[in-house]
């Protein structure tokens, strides 16, 4: 399994946080209003410790009974001032922190949706779901407690030491004498704690990715009996899950007792030495007031310097995770090029002019295809697996784009048609039905206000499934459960020519329709198909040669190549490859 390895990122990452803050810019208002808050917040603060200084050296020492009155009531003031801003500062901060992730959220599902099938061969799913959620909703974080609070305590910091210096410097540099001891301790804690966030991050990434891959296998799973092979597998990385986050853990249980005994012996100094001061008040001029400021001030400060480590990581775990959204969404390459043409009606006349195709590098699937079918003409592809016939399909539907050549729809590129034109006009069946966990309604119109009951059951009735969805209770309401557990492969199969014909397409396309189903329900699903092809351009891919013998043309692709082009009649007679295909099936079937 391809495991995702991430890389921490700059907390100066000036590119990343401009392209964060395109996303708050509709909510720009309430942002000023936080800067604003986290000023009034700093400013609050660092006032309170100098108001109560002044109250003990004059209100206090005179006796002034009104005066600490008045000075109580208004450091009762700035508190409840203090905590409204604050409650007001927090919710703000979460609630720009929701919109942003929501519109993020939506902006990358949209962009996911256009890209083409390509990248998802490339990518597997777990990790685009680690993006959606996990990825997506750290940036919360980075509102509510990164970049705000980090900001807060900054301001914070750089207020009370504005107070500290200007209320006495001695016992300032006294005060801040262990602050390189506390600088020194966040900075190991910084970079321990980083390394294990990142090592949660990979560990989260892969472990959505093997629960997605293997849930979804799980038939594969049990059919070979590897229950515990692939148990022994989740162990591991669930063990590197536990052993990263125990890691963090570990860093935090370390450096906090650490932080609090270096603001202690902070403190300590400041007691020790304040206390002398005190006692020659006369010399020194330090009054019980400013020391009792002074013990206030130092709790304050080193609160916020034990937080900025955490602030820091949060916000640089934001930076990772947005950086890695921003990656995926500058995945352009990948972008499905969307064409302007979106004509009324579309005759159904295919073209491959000189067509060559790889999935990747230079391993080309189709060399060199030339095929024309007019409309209203069944052409069937056959041929060995491997030999480029589902790849055709592909490229007329445009799941990927061509590297030579031209694809033509009546005469005119099809990358100039517009995708939901193209797209609507060419009904799809593939051999392998998805089905969502819904009802029948729903996975046939695929939640499209367009798509009425009537036009359902006409297709219904066209394709002759009619019947069978009548019988399920509540018929359209019937909830298939996930990827149509609940039907047989012929009912799903059924309802996938609904699903296509619910727009009355004028190209159908059948990639092995019949290839999984037993011999009964293949004559109802063939005398299905008969009616949907009436006056429709139809291209059938099929192993059983006996269902396109009545094809208007057959042609035999291998490795990537057109090998052979006529009737079956005529093929058989050639004594070719076609002639060789039917002679082994035929012996198959004997």
């Amino acid at each position: 399994m391809d495991k995702e390895k991430i890389n921490s990122g700059n907390i100066l990452d000036w590119k990343v946080l401009r392209r964060i803050f395109t996303f708050v810019r509709p909510y720009r208002g309430r942002f000023y209003l936080i800067i604003v808050l986290t000023l009034l917040i700093g400013v609050m603060s660092a006032v309170r410790p100098a108001l109560i200084r002044y109250t003990l050296d004059n209100d206090v020492a005179a006796g002034d009974y009104k005066g600490m009155v008045a000075m109580l009531g208004l450091v009762l003031g700035l508190i409840t001032l203090q905590a409204i801003g604050e409650y007001v500062h927090t919710y703000l901060s979460g609630r720009i922190g929701q919109y942003v992730i929501h519109d993020m959220r939506m902006k990358l599902y949209e962009f996911i949706l256009h890209l083409q099938l390509k990248f998802f061969d490339k990518t597997p799913i777990g990790r685009l779901v680690t993006r959606m959620i996990s990825d997506v909703e750290t940036l919360a974080d980075v509102f509510s407690e990164g970049l705000a609070a980090l900001a807060a305590d900054l301001l914070q910091i750089i207020f009370i030491l504005g107070f500290m210096f200007y209320l006495d410097w001695r016992l300032s540099l006294i005060s801040l004498s262990t602050i390189p001891f506390m600088l020194l301790a966040t900075y190991i804690f910084k970079e321990k704690i980083k390394v294990a966030f990142n090592d949660v991050r990979n560990a989260v990434a892969n472990l959505n990715t093997f629960v997605q891959e293997h849930i979804t296998g799980m038939n594969i799973v049990q059919i070979f009996g590897s229950e515990q092979r692939e148990f022994e597998k989740f162990k591991v990385i669930n063990k590197e899950h536990r052993d990263a986050n125990l890691r963090s853990v570990l860093y935090y249980s370390i450096y906090f007792p650490v932080a609090e005994i270096i603001s202690a012996a902070g403190i300590g100094l400041l007691i020790w030495y304040g206390a002398r001061a005190v006692l020659n008040a006369e010399v020194t001029g330090i009054t019980v007031g400013t020391l009792t400021a002074f013990i206030m001030y130092i709790y304050m400060f080193f609160r916020p310097i034990r937080m900025i480590a955490d602030r820091y990581n949060t916000l640089q775990m934001g930076i990772v995770s947005s950086s890695r959204i921003m990656n995926l969404l500058d995945e352009k390459q990948y972008l499905m090029q969307d064409g302007t043409h979106s004509p009324v009606h579309i005759q159904g006349n295919v073209e491959f002019d000189q067509v060559s195709f790889a999935y990747a590098d230079e391993n080309y699937v189709l060399k060199d295809i030339r095929l024309s079918v007019q409309s209203g003409q069944t052409v069937a592809l056959v041929g060995a697996t491997g030999a480029g016939k589902s790849s055709v399909i592909n490229l007329l539907s445009r799941f990927y784009d061509i590297q030579h050549g031209v694809i033509r729809l009546d005469g005119i590129d099809i990358r100039e048609y517009d995708l939901r034109t193209l797209r609507r006009n060419i009904g799809v069946v593939l051999q392998d039905v998805f089905l969502f966990s819904d009802t029948i309604r729903n996975n046939i119109t695929l939640n499209n206000p367009e798509v009425t009951d009537e036009m359902i059951w006409h297709a219904a009735e066209l394709v002759g499934a009619r019947s069978f969805i009548e019988r399920l209770p509540g018929d359209l309401d019937y909830n298939v459960m996930e990827r149509g557990s609940t039907l047989s492969v012929g009912q799903r199969q059924l309802l996938s020519f609904i699903r296509a014909m619910v727009y009355d397409p004028r190209i159908l396309v059948l990639d092995e329709a019949t290839s999984s189903v037993d011999t009964e329900t293949e004559e109802m699903i063939q005398l299905a198909i008969g009616k949907m092809m009436a006056n429709r351009t139809s291209i059938v891919i099929a192993h059983r040669l006996s269902t396109i013998q009545k094809a208007d043309r057959i042609i035999v692709l291998d490795k990537g190549e057109i090998k052979e082009t006529g009737r079956h009649d005529e093929l058989l007679e050639r004594n070719g490859w076609y002639a060789q295909l039917h002679r082994m099936q035929y012996r198959e079937a004997v």
